[in-house]
Formats: C-alpha cells, sequence, structure tokens
C-alpha cells in the first residue's frame, strides 16, 4: 500500500476511536453514531405501531436507507482500518479475517443484515424489521459498563457455569419428580416431561405464572422445596457477579495506577502525559473524580484504597515521585 493510503487509513482509524476519545473530531463522530443508534431504536419500535406504520411508514423507510447507508459505510471503514491494531497482525486478509468474528464485528454486521437479506430472499420480511432493533447493541462498543460487564463475564465464567450446571440438574430432577406426583391427577396439565420442565423454570425463577400449579400433597411440598432452592440458585451468579464486578474496578484502577507511575517519574504532568492518561482512563472505564483521585494520590506518594473492598492499592514504584 503506498504511504499515501497508509497515512488517510491511519487516520480514518483515529477517527474512529482506535487510539481514545479525546479529540473534538473522534467525539463528534461517536456523539453522532450513538444518537443515530437511539434514534434507529426509537423508531423500530414505533414502526410496529400499525397506525403510525401506516401514516408515517414512508418516513420510517427512508430514515431507514440512511441509517443502514451510514452503518454500512462506518462497517467497511472499521474493517478496512483493523489491520492497525496489533492483535490484528496488520495482515490484509488474516488480520480482516479474524476481526469479522470478534463480538462487535458481528454486531455491526446484524445492525445491517436484515435490510440486505430483502434483496436476496423472496419473502416477506416485514415482520424482520424489529430484527433492527439489535442496533442497540452498537452501543455496547461506546460504553463502558458493557466492557466491564464482558470482562466480569468472562473472568468469572467458570463460577457461572458450575452454578448453571447445577441449576440445570436441579431442574430436570424436580421436574421429573413433579410429573411422577401429579401426572396422575392432572394428566392434561403436567402432561409429560417436558411440560414439567416448564414449571420447574417458572418455580426456580420464583415467577410464578400460576398456568401449572400441584394439587397433591407431595407435589405441593416438592413445589415449596423447589421455590426455596430457586431462591437459593438465583442468588448465587448474583454474588459471584457482584464479587466480579468490584475485582475488575479493583484492577483497572490498579492498572491506572501504574500507568500514572509510569509517567509521573518527573514529579509534573505534561500535556503530552494528560493525553495518554486520558486514553488509559478511557480505555480501563474510569470516572473523571476517580482518576484524579489516583493522580493526586501518586503525587503524594501515598497508597490508594479501594472504596469497594477497603484494600490498598500500592503498586511497585520505580522511583518516588
Amino acid at each position: 500500500m503506498k504511504p499515501a493510503a497508509q497515512r488517510l487509513r491511519r487516520k480514518v482509524y483515529q477517527m474512529l476511536g482506535g487510539e481514545g476519545r479525546h479529540t473534538p473530531l473522534v467525539k463528534a463522530v461517536d456523539w453522532s453514531l450513538m444518537t443515530l443508534i437511539v434514534v434507529n431504536c426509537v423508531f423500530s419500535m414505533l414502526e410496529t405501531v400499525d397506525s403510525l406504520s401506516v401514516m408515517h411508514g414512508h418516513i420510517f423507510h427512508d430514515f431507514d436507507v440512511i441509517s443502514v447507508g451510514i452503518f454500512s459505510i462506518e462497517y467497511v471503514l472499521r474493517l478496512w482500518t483493523c489491520v492497525e491494531m496489533e492483535k490484528y497482525g496488520h495482515h490484509p486478509v488474516w488480520g480482516r479475517l479474524r476481526y469479522l468474528v470478534t463480538p462487535l464485528a458481528l454486531v455491526d454486521l446484524l445492525a445491517v443484515l436484515p435490510f440486505y437479506l430483502g434483496f436476496f430472499v423472496q419473502l416477506d420480511l416485514r415482520e424482520l424489521r424489529v430484527l433492527r432493533l439489535l442496533r442497540v447493541f452498537k452501543l455496547s462498543r461506546y460504553s463502558s459498563a458493557l466492557s466491564i460487564m464482558n470482562s466480569v463475564i468472562r473472568s468469572e465464567s467458570r463460577g457461572i457455569g458450575t452454578i448453571l450446571f447445577v441449576f440445570l440438574v436441579i431442574l430436570v430432577s424436580v421436574s421429573s419428580l413433579m410429573y411422577l406426583f401429579e401426572h396422575p391427577a392432572q394428566p392434561q396439565v403436567f402432561a409429560d416431561v417436558p411440560s414439567a420442565l416448564w414449571w420447574g423454570v417458572v418455580t426456580m425463577t420464583t415467577l410464578g405464572y400460576g398456568d401449572m400449579v400441584p394439587i397433591t400433597p407431595l407435589g405441593r411440598i416438592l413445589g415449596g422445596f423447589t421455590a426455596v432452592i430457586g431462591i437459593a440458585m438465583i442468588a448465587l451468579p448474583a454474588g459471584i457477579l457482584a464479587s466480579g464486578f468490584t475485582e475488575q474496578i479493583r484492577l483497572r484502577r490498579e492498572d491506572y495506577e501504574v500507568n500514572v507511575n509510569s509517567l509521573l517519574k518527573s514529579g509534573k504532568i505534561t500535556p503530552a502525559m494528560r493525553r495518554q492518561l486520558e486514553q488509559a482512563r478511557i480505555a480501563l472505564g474510569l470516572t473523571h473524580d476517580e482518576a484524579a483521585h489516583i493522580i493526586d494520590h501518586a503525587r503524594q506518594g501515598k497508597s490508594l484504597t479501594c472504596p469497594h473492598c477497603g484494600k490498598a492499592m500500592v503498586p511497585e514504584r520505580e522511583e518516588e515521585i
């Protein structure tokens, strides 16, 4: 690729937020795309109202065409510039293929795919218009909260998987027993084990729709036992996720403090340092107050205490500030 084309690709990559969102142009692009995503989701919901669809159908259609055009251009640009990232290896083919299967790239594709399906599939795709609500997931690209959520789920996947497995075993066991207890008395309600599985899910999640109710003594005892077990099974993943969020926030604060300590060797912050720290703050999903708190403690040479877990955050310093 020619140097001019490489420079252009680099600029586009930076414009799309590839190196932090701190310049006015990058912020303008981000806010414009976020606004477009939100308006798209609102319009997609309003279009399902028959009266509005009949009266303003052409407006919804025109706006959708414009939005798909913008999202398609964004998708192509991100695919073109993804090789600027080190993790995709700079290879023009394999790097882009690796990017195509990433969650964010798949979300970008699903945001425009329903529109293009109408050109290739000879079916009535009007009902597929609700799939345009998938565009809301594009906001995950701009949300630090969703980034933290993804990190928590990845780090706690083993514990969550174990709980889901235990939940499944208990669900199958109690549903099978309920079928044995209630089928003779209610053959139409508890007709088979799959039907009893629906009862088990509703009971263990404490929803209680009331469409399937045990009437035998053993069935009622089992139903009460299942409800109590369900409360415990729901509380366990909530506790794991809560501790995972606390740990993830602690790690991100520590990472930011390490960045601060590595930059503040001279004891002062230059404009270039501030830009680097701002990029690190955004990448780690910290607020301005949290970042300022860490910088103040680093300047004073004090250790930082996490407000969530109370543990001291004392990364090794190469030299005192």
